[in-house]
């Protein structure tokens, strides 16, 4: 009997301590409806086409993240939109990280990226910031910049137009066609992600417009 409850106290330690094998895909933006439709939500966007294309919806508020659960290939899958703002997204992801015991490398954040032509995607395992305040904020909550990330180009700004203040627009309607596609091939390129890991995403989709 001794030796029962020793074997069960270690499986059940090491259960509490071993990492998951969840996946975090998180979108960043803004919420409420004024930011809806604009460049700085293109992470939302993606996570909520990811979510349809899964079969599930963001059902509850977690860790202050719109999020909800889905299984892909065998994976566990967690999908979240932090409501905090763009510049604290760090709070909820590291949040619902640390609760799910996921690992840096299946933590994936999904954002707009102003250097980047419209629909151009662009992977990366880890990095610093480039100045954008939500994946700052991520870097910091995390103590690491070492996770992957997934960036959706939304143009320059035209002109002398200051990038915060072009990020809080709507994208025009001859734009949407070519966000939409960009849409449907990030959803491909995360699940590509989640199934073969981010060299084999990095290197199918990486400049795909």
């Amino acid at each position: 009997m001794i030796f029962g409850e020793t074997s069960f106290v270690r499986k059940l330690f090491q259960m509490e301590t071993e990492p998951s094998t969840h996946y975090l895909i998180a979108g960043l933006g803004n919420p409420g409806a004024q930011y809806r439709q604009t460049r700085h939500n293109v992470g939302f966007m993606v996570v909520d086409r990811l979510a349809v294309r899964l079969g599930v919806t963001f059902s509850r508020l977690e860790s202050k993240a719109l999020a909800t659960k889905a299984d892909y290939q065998g994976k566990r899958i967690v999908l979240a939109k932090p409501q905090t703002f763009m510049n604290l997204s760090g709070g909820p992801v590291s949040s619902l990280a640390r609760y799910y015991k996921v690992t840096h490398e299946h933590l994936l954040a999904t954002y707009d990226e102003v250097d980047l032509p419209l629909g151009t995607l662009r992977l990366r395992p880890g990095g610093g910031s480039a100045g954008h305040k939500g994946i700052g904020s991520i870097i910091e909550k995390m103590g690491s910049q070492e996770f992957p990330r997934l960036r959706v180009g939304v143009s320059r700004p035209p002109g002398r137009m200051d990038a915060a203040a072009y990020v809080l627009q709507d994208f025009s309607a001859a734009e949407k066609e070519l966000l939409n596609i960009a849409l449907d091939a990030a959803v491909e390129a995360i699940l590509l992600f989640i199934a073969e890991g981010i060299n084999a995403a990095m290197n199918q989709y990486n400049g795909v417009a």
